[in-house]
């Protein structure tokens, strides 16, 4: 390479490639780095633009500020060829050799040409409505110092000066319209010029272009670079990010469509849920394992590099082509290692939201599916929200599960190599350690279960109390209920206690010990005759700290797999749960008679499937077509089982049952009335198309025209969940309408006479029954029996069975009449009196206000706007209560002091060594222990000393056993005092979090509790236990995960601050850059990201409700073979969940990718200008070592990741308006913000203060 370098630069052997000539850089340096690489990469970027497909609209003209931009392109693509005209001219113009000059300027001749190629096609495409991508922009502009410092050359030598020469000053004029055409381009994209309009006004899917999806059809750069997240970006910038409707649609392969497609594919009834779960997506994640063991090796490969490149600097004595390798390599390594750890968790990811998606949806088919045994609705809500989540830990926790013991082995090995066979005893401590963690992961894996159990008990409870919230109220039993509930919620959080402090004894393990550790170490490597050196001491502690890490998050990801099969085992079970299936409940053989619509022959029923409850038997029954079916009976006679068995929803025991026309369903009307949260028409119509001749019969049939006369909105007001908002009457002939409305040939009729008064019974019998359903077969279950004289046959239950049928004349004699005065007085009046009591009921309740003239009673669920207030913060503060809040600061700055002190106090012992041995060896020398006690290259405590030279360090003499002696006791001291600092820290913040879970539940049911009934009229019921399932959950453990995070960063970022400001405080400047960046890309990730979380919340509740209604009202979601419509609106409520949960993740590797890559860039710089400073002679490999590291430490993901990701977290905590407390987003332990963790992508192996 140097020969390469003299060769194009005319420079000497000595001097490859000067950076400075005379007083301005060198002109091949210039060319070379500031010009040629520049255009190269314009010219690779550019070309990544121009497959973007155009516009339908691309006739239309361009906007001045493209046009501007184009033909400025056209014109630098066309100078740099021009230049080289008085370059090739004899005499030659200079400034440099012929060779540089034609190869920088075909170079940029050639980006140029490609860029105004890009612009052209971007012009017209869709991006030609807006400035284009900004990084195209900031890359043109990157040429720019080149062409400045050229003329600067120019001007220093006198160009313009007598003598003229004519090659001289036609280049010099050349620059200078190379300038003018750059300055041209700039003004180009900063004012475009034409008719723009803002963002706000355009449409987010125009009309005449396909929908905005995510990822699909995008070049690899975009990909790598999350560039497709931009539009999405910019409406969370502007606050467009409103409904689900506003984020882009889902790639092809995250639908859930196709995943059902492709689940169902490998699922069969009976199959393992994880063997469906490989099949269809196994293959997939087991090949990211290749992606993880590469991003994990190079993680390596930076310190490495890092080592030979200080080892350069120190030598001095191989060429700079191999300096200049090392530096290359370290950015290189550092820039991919980033991209694959950033792509590795994208797609680990994806893959969990591709499970997701299939476990979510088999869960809600199973639900369908379900027989007669069925498990509580708060177990299935904690099925679909909390198991299914932590099923997804073992994504993220598998490939951990090896790639941690191999950062183990290869961290073992780096420690062999620093200090020897000393590193045993601090690898026997640690091994120590290992059946302690596998005690407190058994043990929380024990609490853990015990605690789901407690927290299916308590949803179930508050279903409960949801369900009853209107008794609850008029009786005035809310605070006997809400003790109930708290009994339950004190039961889980006994569980979350033993939890959260074992948790806190691993916290309290994980940091101190490798201090502990470090002190065996040291005091072995002392006693068995070594000196220890500073590059020893630093390089030990990160390799420990290395060490540590993979010790202790083992256990954790264990435990996370555990977990993952304890939730495996429940969703397993439930799958496992009996089936209504109905090709062997039914027989397959149409009944005997073809005039036979229903046969029943030898059938014993039960609602278990062994038979321990009561049991229905019928020894025979015909059912002829058209007839209408009497059965009457005492309570509890078995008249809504026999209709029960006939639906399907028992268990058959024996016998035969056998339907004419089973596959055109039953007409089902419940004795409990199941009405949907919607509006009258559509409970009616049930999905059926409006047929208005129809309906206006089925509404006269079902005496429901007076009462749609009344409603604010006719038929288009809202009923209430479970139709609330609506008389017993009303609701029960709703029912019935939806039943006539769907046209079948069999009805079911429970009991619906038994709500309304005897005027309106008659009307429903006459113009109902016996009017519209007059063509159709009625079984109808009745207590009144005055009503049956017009019935065919009559059905006399007794005990479960059926033990008399026949004529009405013969069987009414038998069952006690009704006296009329009971039927008269004692029932509500629902025609003659439907208008007072239902003003009486809307007054009661404040329906009045609640429902406007339109008849919408629903309310969007709201969201706020912006960043999280900070009366959110002051709450959860509130919650964990002032005095215990400071007293975790306290102990947090406790610890982060001891621990800087220990490290202080270990610089300050090896400064002395250093001392002692320079005095020794050069007395004239001067040491860095000459420099004073705080050197910077004793005070930078940062991981950079990380690796020995690969040449022998001289031998310092012997440790005296006195000195020894008073160090080691110091620094033992130290260590002791930070590790109770670190237990105290511990202790404290698990007694805070949950006294601030305690707190926020107990809040949240109290305004629950004390909360009019207007609100859970205009609440759906999945929406409020959305709160206390899956927003507790999170309040309980996410929230408090990421604040731990926060905490100790922020303490870990104040010590390096510290540190910094008193050993190299020029170092600081670097943050008022760094800082500003850090705000710009945070502000535009936060924005997006708060409202994605938002929306996700919105969006989980639905699919919540949706489950409960589907539970509620299964049997008459069968009878009317309307499963395949849920599932459906089930599949469209996920798609809307799983879009704002795949864009929350988009949008957390964008800013994880950027972060890295100036975290990369920045570290590249240093090493750039460390291999300037050795060919000036000015290097100091100590220094180059320890600053080399500090910028990557500054932009790791966690610290500016964890704000972002507690401010979302937090919203769960607020207990404002009842139970308007907005959800976060559960992220996996290993593959989510949460369990963030020091990369070892980077050339630091370890950061101070992040652990």
């Amino acid at each position: 390479m140097e020969r390469l370098l003299v060769q194009l630069c005319g420079s000497s052997a000595a001097w490859p490639l000067p950076l400075w000539e005379g007083d301005t850089t060198g002109h091949c340096f210039t060319q070379l780095v500031l010009s040629a690489l520049p255009h190269a990469l314009l010219a690779v970027l550019s070309a990544c633009y121009l497959g973007t497909p155009r516009s339908p609209d691309y006739i239309l003209p361009c906007s001045p500020g493209w046009r501007l931009r184009l033909a400025a392109s056209f014109l630098l693509s066309i100078f740099p060829l021009l230049d080289l005209l008085p370059v090739a001219l004899p005499p030659g113009a200079g400034p440099g050799p012929i060779g540089l000059e034609v190869l920088t300027g075909c170079v940029a001749a050639v980006a140029w040409i490609s860029h105004s190629l890009a612009l052209w096609v971007l012009a017209h495409s869709p991006l030609g409505h807006s400035r284009g991508p900004l990084a195209l922009a900031l890359v043109a502009l990157l040429p720019a110092p080149a062409l400045v410092l050229t003329v600067l050359w120019h001007c220093q030598r006198g160009t313009l000066l007598p003598p003229l020469l004519p090659g001289p000053v036609a280049r010099l004029c050349l620059l200078i319209l190379q300038l003018a055409a750059l300055l041209a381009y700039a003004l180009g994209w900063v004012a475009p010029g034409g008719p723009r309009e803002p963002w706000a006004q355009e449409p987010l899917l125009p009309e005449d272009q396909e929908p905005e999806v995510a990822e699909d059809g995008e070049s690899w750069l975009s990909r790598f670079s999350y560039a497709w997240l931009a539009p999405l970006l910019a409406r969370g910038a502007c606050g467009e990010l409103q409904q689900p409707q506003d984020i882009c649609h889902l790639p092809h392969r995250l639908h859930p469509t196709y995943l059902a497609r492709v689940f169902q594919a490998h699922w069969q009834e009976g199959a393992r849920l994880w063997r469906a779960l490989y099949g269809a997506f196994g293959q997939c994640y087991l090949a990211l394992g290749l992606l993880k063991l590469v991003g994990t090796m190079l993680g390596f490969s930076g310190p490495l590099l890092l080592s030979l490149l200080v080892g350069f600097l120190e030598e001095g004595q191989e060429p700079l082509s191999q300096g200049l390798l090392y530096a290359l390599g370290l950015a290189g390594g550092a820039v991919l290692g980033a991209v694959l750890q950033n792509q590795y968790g994208y797609e680990v990811r994806k893959v969990a939201l591709q499970a997701r998606g299939a476990v979510l949806n088999i869960l809600y088919r199973k639900a369908l599916q379900l027989g007669p045994s069925r498990p509580p609705v708060g177990e299935a809500l904690n099925l679909l929200g909390t198991d299914s989540e932590r099923l997804l830990n073992f994504a993220g926790s598998f490939h951990e599960a090896w790639g941690l013991p191999l950062q183990l082995a290869i961290t073992l090995y780096l420690l062999y190599q620093q200090v020897g066979v000393a590193f045993v005893g601090g690898l026997i401590l640690a091994l120590l350690l290992v059946p302690v963690n596998k005690v407190i992961a058994t043990r929380i894996m024990a609490s853990n279960q015990e605690m789901l159990q407690h927290k299916d008990a308590r949803v179930k409870l508050v279903t409960e109390l949801l369900s009853g919230i209107r008794v609850i109220k008029f009786c005035g039993w809310e605070q006997a209920l809400g003790a109930r509930v708290e009994a339950c919620r004190a039961r889980e959080l006994g569980r979350l206690r033993v939890i959260k402090y074992l948790d806190a004894a691993c916290v309290y393990l994980w940091a101190a010990l490798p201090v502990v550790i470090s002190i065996v170490i040291f005091i072995t490597y002392v006693l068995i005759g070594h000196q220890l050196t500073a590059t020893k001491v630093f390089t030990a502690l990160a390799l420990v700290r290395m060490l540590i890490l993979p010790l202790n998050n083992f256990p954790w990801v264990i435990n996370g797999l555990l977990e993952a099969k304890v939730s495996l085992d429940r969703i397993q079970h439930f799958l496992d749960l009996p089936n209504h299936n109905p090709k062997a409940y039914y027989s397959p053989d149409p009944p005997t008679e073809p005039s036979t619509i229903l046969e029943l022959h030898g059938a014993l029923f039960s609602w278990d499937p062994v038979g321990t409850s009561q049991e229905t038997f019928i020894s025979h029954l015909e059912v002829k077509k058209g007839m209408l079916v009497g059965i009457v009976g005492k309570v509890g006679c078995g008249k809504s089982s026999l209709l029960a068995a006939i639906a399907g929803e028992l268990h058959r025991l024996r016998g035969r049952v056998a339907v004419w026309g089973l596959s055109k369903g039953f007409g089902l009307a419940t004795q409990e009335p199941w009405i949907q949260f919607a509006t009258i028409r559509d409970n009616i119509l049930f999905g059926k198309t409006f047929d208005a001749q129809l309906y206006k019969e089925v509404l006269e049939a079902c005496a429901l025209n007076d009462d749609l006369s009344i409603l604010p909105a006719g038929d288009q007001t809202e009923v209430g969940e479970k139709g609330v908002t609506l008389s017993g009457g009303q609701r029960a002939r709703i029912a019935l309408a939806r039943a006539v409305y769907q046209e079948k040939e069999l009805y079911l009729l429970d009991d619906p006479l038994a709500a309304v008064d005897a005027d309106v019974a008659s009307h429903l019998l006459h113009r109902c029954i016996l009017g519209v359903l007059s063509h159709t077969t009625r079984l109808l279950c009745t207590h009144r029996t005055e009503y049956l004289e017009r019935a065919d046959v009559v059905l006399l239950m007794e005990a479960g069975r059926l033990i008399r049928a026949g004529p009405p004349s013969e069987i009414l004699p038998l069952v006690q009449a009704v006296p009329k005065a009971w039927a008269e007085n004692g029932q509500e009046s629902d025609s003659a009196t439907a208008q007072s009591v239902q003003n009486q009921e809307k007054t009661k309740w404040g329906l009045e206000e609640e429902q406007s003239t339109s008849g919408r009673l629903l309310q969007e669920e709201s969201k706020k706007e912006g960043t999280v207030a900070l009366h959110v913060y002051q709450a959860y503060w509130k919650a964990v209560g002032r005095g215990l809040a400071l007293a975790i600061l306290f102990s947090l700055l406790l610890m982060q002091a001891t621990r800087n002190a220990a490290d202080w106090w270990l610089s300050h012992w090896i400064s002395q060594l250093k001392a002692e041995n320079s005095s020794r060896e050069a007395p004239a020398s001067t040491s860095p222990a000459s420099m004073g006690l705080f050197c910077p290259q004793l005070l930078l405590f940062s991981p950079g000393n990380l690796y020995t030279p690969v040449f022998p360090l001289p031998k310092a003499a012997p440790n005296g056993s006195s000195d020894l002696r008073f160090y080691l006791t110091v620094y033992a001291t130290i260590a002791g005092v930070n590790s109770l600092c670190t237990l105290l820290r511990a202790v404290l913040f698990a007694a805070g979090t949950l006294q601030a879970a305690a707190t926020l539940h107990r809040r949240l049911l109290h305004r629950v509790l004390m909360a009019p009934v207007t609100f859970f009229n205009a609440t759906p019921t999945g929406r409020i236990l959305n709160r206390f399932s899956s927003d507790v959950a999170c309040a309980d453990d996410s929230l408090p995960f990421i604040l731990n995070i926060l905490l100790a960063n922020a303490a870990g970022l104040l010590g390096l601050l510290a540190v910094l400001g008193s050993g190299l405080p020029w170092l600081l400047l670097l943050l008022p850059p760094l800082s500003i960046i850090y705000y710009q890309v945070q502000r535009h990730y936060r924005a997006s990201s708060r409202e994605l979380r938002r929306l996700g919340s919105l969006t989980l509740s639905p699919l919540y409700t949706h489950l409960v209604d589907t539970l509620a009202g299964l049997p008459v979601l069968r009878a009317a073979g309307a499963t395949y419509r849920f599932e459906e609106e089930n599949q469209q409520l996920l798609e809307l969940n799983q879009r704002c949960q795949f864009a929350t993740s988009a949008t957390m590797q964008w800013l994880d990718i950027r972060l890295q890559l100036m975290g990369a860039a920045v570290v590249s710089t240093i090493a750039g200008i460390a291999l300037v400073q050795h060919q000036q002679g000015l290097a100091n490999p100590g220094a180059t070592q320890d600053h080399s590291t500090l910028p990557q430490l500054q932009l790791s993901p966690p610290p500016p990741r964890s704000l972002p990701a507690l401010s979302l977290n937090i919203l769960t905590s607020h207990p404002g308006y009842p139970v308007r407390v907005y959800h976060a987003y559960h992220h996996h332990p290993q593959f989510g913000v949460e369990k963030t963790v020091p990369r070892s992508d980077v050339p630091v192996v370890v950061a101070q203060g992040l652990e």
